[in-house]
């Protein structure tokens, strides 16, 4: 008997250890390229309507509504070991999708049962979300973790990484913050995949296939892949493994692989520029008259190539007589409307002046009442036109009004009031696809230290509505601008009731809401101009007066240019300039040469000064280039036509702006 317990617990020991020592995971624990395998091999002709479109700057695949045969794999190609689907993994995926209706669900990937059809896993995008779809085995269920609010659907490239690791499933998208949900159960350790395919894009039924461009689909069992692909220079198409086809020039194929329909999404002509909206961004714009390559952002084009202009000198060119004294102007297009431009006037009757420009100058278009205007902002939503102005005459109650393009009667209509507080600036952006405004309240009644506050568009009511409330003091200029997949926000705060040399606040977008990020020392801030020359990020404040309870009012003072440290994560001096009353910097470009154009309003004696264009020179900074004479200069907007290059002023003194031409050779 014992002879026979020897021997049995031998053989069970010697059993262990031999399967242990023949354990094998079911597949490599490498990056498995999915969107590689699933397209043809060398030799083989590309699938029926599957076309490679190079968008922004990058190539990607569109699947097609209507392809014959979708993309897919047997999963016994990458699972060789075993059938089960890792309990841990990463997925990949670098994807560009248009804006989706609601209800409508498309697929970037899903593992399907061949014989029963039955959707085993699954990876979806919809309006704003995104889904993980899993079928446990034995539970007779299907389960989804959503993550909402990703705004993925905006029509720009984006890469994700989706990390599953037991029961927390863990979001980063273009290598920001990662989002991490919790599971109920644990992703399944024994998902079999006996007997099933990859479909690439689709479910592989004809409804909700992906619609968009997919460039990146990589499967990493057993890790989160977010270090390999973060940090990155460009987030939004980090690359863990991108088909050679993708990377390859389109005219001049690799010898041995398929040739593939190419899109380079283009237009070409010789006099005014095509549509740029919404469905246009993306698109690219050869101008042959010009012979300068524009891409659409949505609302502009944006220059990417052109022949090199380089500034001369500056003419007059216009002098615009307004209704009455202009604090703020604002340049703007219409899409099939041309180039407008709202004036902020002082006087309610008749208001303030919406221009057109006809026939190479600006003439009078529409009238708008408003209540001592301050402001116009110009923003769109679903590509519907908008302006806000910011009206800063004490009433019962203070009311700032929302304006909508009217295409039929070709007007500007009231859309919407908002109560505010001697208002002097608006400020629209867009995070995700929620779209914001945010107002400068300076003060109510005698007290400069009120909150200003930022609205969110309901896109059910068509309305904004209050979203959050930020203390400020005596605010004048609201910025908003982005850093990688960080957005940020920062006030100008101009006085606290008792001085001028106070902190303005930079604010940063975490968890749903705009939290301090940095305050930076000011005297009497005025402005905000952010811009970006050669991958470094500027800020330039206009310091307008220091005023304090001791001493007199200073008009000629330091204003500051700083520059974001990437190493400190904080704006640092990068160069002080003299002005005088400063209450506006304009940032433009010229060919490759960058400018900044500060309005000097007062130097405490006289409202006539000139007011001065600096040039970028590199290490030297901005260097003084032209002085142009103004009268009471408030604000300055460059804009371009077929004419050529401008620059208009407004100003606060007299009824006479003007419009410069820059000249160029």
């Amino acid at each position: 008997m014992l002879v026979c317990h020897f021997l049995l617990l031998t053989w069970m020991l010697l059993s262990v250890r031999v399967h242990s020592q023949s354990w094998r995971p079911c597949t490599d624990l490498l990056p498995l390229d999915l969107l590689t395998r699933a397209l043809p091999r060398p030799g083989q002709a590309p699938p029926t309507q599957v076309q490679m479109v190079q968008s922004r700057g990058s190539r990607g695949l569109r699947l097609g509504g209507a392809l014959v045969t979708a993309l897919s794999f047997p999963t016994s190609q990458i699972f060789t070991n075993c059938d089960y689907f890792p309990a841990e993994f990463s997925l990949v995926t670098t994807i560009k999708t248009p804006r989706l209706r609601q209800k409508r669900n498309e697929y970037i990937f899903s593992v399907v049962e061949e014989e029963s059809d039955s959707l085993l896993l699954g990876l979806r995008v919809s309006e704003n979300s995104l889904h993980l779809l899993v079928t446990p085995p034995g539970v007779g269920g299907r389960s989804r973790l959503s993550f909402k609010d990703v705004g993925l659907d905006d029509n720009r490239w984006h890469t994700l990484v989706l990390a599953v690791t037991g029961p927390y499933v863990t979001l980063t998208i273009d290598c920001g913050l990662p989002l991490e949900l919790k599971q109920v159960q644990s992703f399944p350790s024994a998902l079999s995949t006996r007997g099933s395919r990859f479909f690439i894009g689709s479910r592989r039924r004809l409804r909700g296939r992906f619609s968009g461009l997919l460039r990146q689909l990589v499967l990493l069992p057993g890790s989160d892949a977010t270090p390999r692909l973060c940090p990155s220079a460009d987030p939004g198409l980090a690359e863990l493994s991108v088909p050679q086809i993708l990377k390859s020039t389109p005219l001049m194929p690799d010898h041995h692989g398929p040739v593939y329909p190419y899109e380079a999404e283009a237009r070409v002509t010789r006099g005014n520029p095509p549509r740029c909206s919404g469905p246009e961004q993306g698109q690219l714009w050869f101008n042959a008259q010009r012979k300068g390559l524009f891409i659409c952002d949505g609302l502009t084009w944006r220059t990417l190539l052109q022949n090199k202009e380089r500034l001369d000198y500056v003419e007059d060119y216009q002098d615009l007589y307004t209704s009455s004294e202009t604090f703020d102007v604002e340049v703007f297009s219409i899409p099939s409307e041309g180039l407008f431009m709202a004036a902020a006037n002082r006087d309610s009757r008749p208001g303030s002046g919406i221009y057109k420009w006809r026939n190479g100058s600006f003439q009078l278009y529409q009238n708008i009442s408003t209540q001592e205007a301050r402001a116009w902002k110009h923003f769109t939503i679903d590509d519907k036109v908008f302006l806000v102005v910011a009206n800063s005459k004490e009433a019962e109650p203070e009311l700032s009004v929302i304006y909508r393009w009217n295409p039929r009667r070709r007007r500007f209509l009231r859309h919407q009031t908002l109560e505010t507080h001697a208002a002097l600036d608006w400020e629209a952006f867009q995070i995700h696809n929620s779209s914001f405004l945010v107002v400068a309240n300076h003060r109510r009644d005698s007290n400069h230290n009120i909150h200003s506050v930022i609205y969110r568009w309901n896109p059910n009511t068509k309305l904004f509505e209050v979203n959050q409330t930020l203390s400020t003091s005596g605010a004048y200029d609201w910025e908003f601008f982005s850093v990688g997949p960080y957005h940020f926000l920062v006030v100008a705060n101009t006085f606290d009731g008792q001085t001028t040399i106070i902190s303005s606040t930079v604010y940063v977008w975490l968890n749903g809401c705009f939290q301090t990020f940095q305050s930076i020392p000011t005297v009497g801030a005025t402005d905000w101009e952010t811009f970006q020359i050669d991958g470094r990020f500027f800020l330039a404040v206009a310091n307008s007066q220091k005023v304090s309870e001791r001493g007199p009012s200073l008009y000629s003072i330091n204003s500051t240019v700083y520059e974001l440290n990437t190493l400190t994560q904080t704006f640092i001096p990068f160069q002080d300039i003299l002005t005088h009353s400063a209450v506006d910097w304009e940032f433009f470009t010229i060919g490759d040469e960058k400018f900044l154009v500060v309005a000097n309003s007062h130097d405490g004696s006289s409202y006539s000064l000139n007011s001065v264009v600096y040039r970028w020179q590199g290490y030297e900074g901005f260097v003084p280039v032209h002085s142009l004479p103004t009268f009471g200069c408030r604000d300055w907007e460059h804009f371009s036509t077929e004419e050529g290059s401008f620059l208009v002023y407004s100003s606060a003194t007299s009824r006479l702006s003007k419009v410069f031409k820059l000249r160029t050779y």
